[in-house]
């Protein structure tokens, strides 16, 4: 017995953890710096702490209460109905649950390229088929109408990332409507808002007002800092409330994670914190890396530097984690989460110092041949 044919399916490739870097280098975990996988670096909201532990003797229980009030809350500050929220096992369950309300055997989604690996994996799972449409170097990553739709040839699901990851690229809400009007009756545009809350760009939110064809997908990962939690959700058009019950697994998000994501909601002077610390780090990054960087609305900056391995495994024995972006199809980039202000100055000093060694390196084996 064996599973069935994988052949066509692909590995998630993580960034590199703390814990697997210290022990590969034999260093102390203290003496690094993560900045690999775009968490938030304030950490949690000091509430979401005290509710986990008030909360953690209720662990037998299945999360019922907690469920219903998180959906409403969120609801509320979207101005939506309860129905219209899908909570999920992070973003990443939200499109799996979209999916399995969308999806037949053998249809597609058209996916951004390079773009978050988990559009086609999920959409694999669920038996259906994968196009791409470019988001390319050559235009600043920026996504048109025109990029999308040039790609488009009847896909069920049209994914739209915003900002994009790892580009950092915005789409403006008028181009998200724009590609909704053009593309098929039975289609649907999903626009991944996962680091909305930094970006200077209007949510596709106000769109599910009046249509019946965009959902939106965010998370309590990034500027809430609730990564290890895996909370997120889906925003759909009301005419989509009934399907969540018929494709929800049975409690999907935990007691625990509910109650952290309602404390989250009532502590907003993080989210704030978070979205200045930001700010600042992108702003400082782009003004002192000695290497070409493209602007960005998440909480994180796409950095060229030549050759993404060879330098993100230098940074690593300088103590500074970062994501070499080959696996999504840039090995000429790497991307640096923004972190704090000493974990920022230090990377950009790791970074700079990696890249002049190189280039003297560089230089010496030019003279020599």
């Amino acid at each position: 017995m064996e599973p069935r044919d994988l052949s066509s399916h692909a590995a998630y490739v993580p960034g590199e953890g703390i814990e697997e870097v210290a022990r590969e280098l034999g260093v102390d975990p203290d003496s690094l710096i993560k900045l690999a996988s775009n968490e938030n670096p304030l950490g949690p909201p000091e509430a979401s702490v005290d509710a986990l532990r008030e909360h953690a003797d209720r662990i037998s229980a299945y999360p019922t209460s907690a469920h219903s009030d998180l959906t409403n809350a969120i609801a509320e500050r979207w101005g939506l109905d309860d129905e219209q929220v899908w909570l999920s096992a992070g973003a990443d369950g939200a499109i799996d649950l979209l999916h399995r309300a969308t999806i037949e055997p053998d249809q597609s989604i058209l996916a951004p390229e390079p773009g978050f690996a988990y559009y086609p994996m999920s959409a694999r799972y669920h038996h259906g088929e994968v196009a791409t449409y470019p988001v390319a170097k050559a235009a600043d990553f920026q996504v048109t109408p025109e990029t999308v739709l040039d790609a488009y040839d009847g896909e069920r699901v049209v994914y739209l990332t915003s900002p994009h990851n790892p580009t950092g690229a915005t789409i403006d809400l008028n181009d998200v409507e724009a590609i909704a009007d053009r593309t098929g009756e039975d289609a649907l545009v999903v626009v991944d808002e996962a680091y909305g809350e930094f970006a200077d760009v209007e949510s596709a939110r106000t769109l599910l007002k009046d249509r019946d064809d965009v959902a939106v997908l965010r998370t309590f990962s990034k500027a809430y800092g609730l990564a290890g939690l895996r909370l997120g959700y889906a925003l759909v058009p009301e005419e989509w409330a009934d399907a969540y019950a018929k494709v929800n697994t049975p409690f999907a998000v935990s007691e625990l994670a509910c109650r952290a994501g309602l404390a989250a909601m009532e502590t907003d002077d993080h989210v704030e914190r978070s979205v200045e610390t930001v700010a600042w780090a992108r702003e400082y990054m782009a003004e002192n890396l000695d290497a070409p960087t493209w602007e960005s609305g998440g909480n994180f900056l796409l950095v060229e530097v030549g050759d993404a391995t060879e330098v993100a495994e230098a940074l690593k024995h300088e103590g500074v984690i970062v994501r070499d972006c080959t696996s999504f199809g840039l090995p000429e980039c790497i991307r640096i989460t923004c972190g704090t202000e000493g974990g920022t100055k230090a990377a950009v000093e790791a970074v700079n110092g990696v890249l002049d060694r190189r280039s003297e390196n560089e230089a010496e084996a030019a003279t020599e041949r």
